[in-house]
């Protein structure tokens, strides 16, 4: 069977790339690393791949705000390419600065689409500064929300995912949450609504959030910063901590979901 084949994007300030990739390769996709002027110029094309992964870091140093440069040069110079991409049904992942991305874009949360399903690209909620107006770096209990989400699919209801971001707080009109609770798109929670057990303030202790058909996936945490048992900032202790025996990470499961859908799909 042909392997899935991942894109991931990299741009200036993008700095978790190798780990996106690594997480992929895990998962059992093939990966690209791509320049995301290799897309504009139509030295790669985006219909080549089946998942495009946006990965954190500081695209184009958050200049302005988080995200918004890469989102900008995207929504205007890979709009056709992009709205076929997701119009073929096929997989995205935005993390962290990747999920501002994807907001700024307005492909998520994807509350307005046209009528041949494709994003307007309409920009909707936002991910604003951390209410503790600073930079927070640390790990985090999420839980795990009923939704259509094609990259959490029976993973455990409970997870432990690291975060590290300055504008991280998930919000939107009140229509517009009103209709991610009735669509199920909210993916993840945070735990607590306490800070710092949420890092940021977002709205309703979003964490994450899909688009309607659960196929595009953001989240502030980072999946591929937890692999193995041997990321766990608690590892020797690992097995009594998750009550589990497996030696895989809480966010390796993200990523095999995707490539199992994939596969299940060519």
């Amino acid at each position: 069977m042909t392997e899935p084949k991942v894109l991931i994007l990299r741009t200036a300030g993008t700095n978790c790339d190798a780990e996106t990739d690594t997480a992929f390769q895990l998962a059992g996709a093939e990966t690209a690393l791509v320049h995301i002027q290799n897309l504009i110029s139509g030295k790669v094309n985006l219909s080549d791949y089946q998942i495009l992964a946006i990965p954190g870091g500081f695209s184009y140093g958050d200049d302005i705000s988080a995200g918004i440069l890469l989102a900008v040069e995207m929504k205007h110079k890979l709009t056709d390419a992009l709205n076929q991409f997701v119009a073929d049904g096929k997989l995205v992942i935005g993390i962290c600065n990747g999920f501002q991305v994807l907001v700024r874009t307005g492909l998520l949360p994807g509350v307005s689409t046209s009528n041949n399903g494709t994003s307007e690209m309409t920009q909707h909620a936002t991910l604003a500064m951390n209410t503790s107006a600073k930079f927070e770096c640390r790990w985090v209990d999420l839980e795990t929300q009923q939704s259509p989400c094609v990259f959490t699919k029976d993973i455990k209801p409970s997870v432990y995912l690291p975060v590290a971001h300055a504008e991280g707080r998930f919000t939107a009109p009140a229509d517009v949450l009103a209709e991610l609770e009735a669509n199920n798109q909210v993916v993840f929670r945070y735990a607590e609504s306490q800070y710092p057990r949420n890092p940021n303030g977002s709205d309703a202790d979003i964490a994450g959030v899909c688009d309607p058909t659960g196929r595009i996936f953001g989240l502030m945490p980072h999946p591929e910063r937890f692999l193995t048992k041997w990321n766990h900032p608690r590892w020797t202790r690992f097995a009594q901590t998750q009550d589990t025996t497996t030696e895989e990470g809480d966010g390796l499961a993200i990523f095999k979901n995707a490539v199992n859908y994939v596969k299940a799909n060519l």
